[in-house]
């Protein structure tokens, strides 16, 4: 004896039935805009990164040319932080966004840059302008 399919089971099972298809669909499109969504992340803060390295650059090789026709002592120590500090950033792994040591290498750049704060290179009428008025928020 054949026992047609019933009518009730379709019913019953139609909940169960679309909730799984459901989640199957929710998850890929969840899966495709979380990539998205996580690569446009990683782009603004790789650019947030790449800006204050720059800015610390920036501000260490103008002070290295300006203090190159200098002959004091106290400016042979300025010259010899601000190459320490361009050291450290040459060695800084741009390239490579995996690189285990990433965060705290960044941070030991930020806080040589903090340690030999511009304050003592700026003539401090500067200080006021670079820091008080949040051109570099330090």
């Amino acid at each position: 004896m054949n026992r047609s399919p019933d009518l009730f089971d379709a019913i019953v099972m139609a909940e169960e039935r679309y909730h799984g298809e459901a989640y199957q669909e929710g998850y890929a499109e969840g899966s495709s805009l979380g990539l998205t969504e996580g690569r446009r992340y990683g782009v603004s803060q790789g650019a947030n990164v790449g800006s204050e390295i720059g800015c610390y650059q920036g501000f260490a090789f103008t002070w290295k040319c300006l203090l190159s026709e200098c002959t004091t002592e106290k400016d042979s120590k300025k010259r010899r932080m601000l190459d320490s500090l361009l050291g450290m950033m040459q060695k800084f792994p741009y390239a490579d966004p995996t690189y285990a040591q990433l965060h705290e290498d960044l941070d030991r750049i930020r806080g040589k840059f903090k340690q030999e704060r511009p304050t003592k290179l700026t003539p401090p009428h500067m200080n006021m302008l670079l820091f008080n008025e949040g051109i570099l928020g330090l």
